[in-house]
């Protein structure tokens, strides 16, 4: 993988004025290695998300739950000892596809990405060829402790999905109470990638049938709005943590440029990234235990205002 930004990533760091910034952090893209640090982080997690095309070359994001040691890293190779339930849209996704997957450790607010090349696929799990493996920030992460989901589960049969085209009540409400999202997004050369965004609730807004969310400050490199720049494309994930459901988004997003501290910029970057769906899935059964009280990140801004209307 080269060290290099791509076209989309390079255009919205000169619009936001951090290129200098930006390439001082260009050591993070270098080639990718699962060995050493990164490779313990991953060994002990037991949540990732995962982006990529379904078989009809719609883009997803979803979620991967295991025992710690389910994500197993060495050298470029990462092998994800889980699947996908048949009710998942991911599920019978095909080897050779672009995938961007991030592994989350929410008790101690680290995050770690890798993007690569899907080189096997079977109803047990995953091998992924990675192109590039770097840690993020701790910023925006709510803090939450994932008990431990014991043994692997088989994502054979399990709860139906619900299919639809258009935003339900439902949908809109789970949306406004969420501090946690992950964005999944896709280069026509680099690939897919998968991004978390986290807020106090309310971070993100439904306004009809568009959904929208402030960027906040992060590391400068914008891999999701450089990619968002270069190709529209997009999902959205959200993970009840308690209930154990997801809420699968697949469409459309723009980056769009405001003023800074205008309503609904909470980060007072001037920047917001603004969703439409197509597709819709709500799945269920996954095999998530939570314990304790959600403390919501120190630094996530207040809300500061905008539409939000049913």
């Amino acid at each position: 993988m080269s060290r290099e930004f791509h076209e989309g990533e390079l255009l919205v760091q000169r619009r936001a004025g951090v290129q200098a910034d930006a390439e001082k952090l260009s050591g993070m893209l270098g080639p990718a290695s699962l060995d050493g640090g990164i490779g313990r982080f991953l060994a002990a997690q037991s949540f990732a998300a995962m982006t990529a095309r379904d078989r009809d070359g719609r883009l997803w994001t979803s979620p991967l739950v295991g025992a710690p040691g389910f994500l197993e890293g060495q050298g470029r190779r990462l092998r994800i000892h889980a699947g996908f339930a048949d009710a998942d849209p991911l599920h019978g996704v095909s080897v050779g596809r672009s995938v961007g997957l991030i592994a989350v450790d929410f008790d101690r607010r680290r995050r770690a990405r890798i993007n690569g090349t899907l080189v096997v696929a079977g109803p047990d799990g995953f091998e992924v060829d990675a192109d590039q493996t770097y840690g993020n920030c701790p910023q925006y992460i709510s803090q939450r402790h994932l008990d431990d989901p014991g043994e692997t589960p088989t994502p054979d049969g399990g709860p139906a999905a619900r299919w639809s085209a258009g935003l339900t009540d439902a949908h809109r409400a789970a949306l406004r109470r969420a501090d946690t999202m992950f964005v999944g997004t896709i280069h026509p050369d680099r690939g897919a990638d998968a991004s978390h965004r986290g807020g106090n609730p309310g971070f993100v807004r439904v306004e009809g049938d568009r959904i929208w969310w402030p960027d906040y400050p992060g590391n400068n490199l914008f891999n999701t709005l450089g990619n968002l720049a270069v190709d529209d494309t997009a999902a959205l994930l959200v993970v009840d943590f308690e209930r154990g459901t997801a809420l699968h988004l697949s469409g459309r997003a723009t980056l769009e440029w405001t003023e800074r501290g205008a309503p609904g910029d909470d980060g007072r970057t001037g920047r917001r990234v603004s969703f439409t769906p197509d597709r819709i899935v709500e799945t269920a059964g996954l095999p998530l235990h939570v314990s304790g009280d959600v403390r919501p990140s120190p630094v996530s801004p207040p809300i500061a205002g905008g539409v939000d209307s049913p």
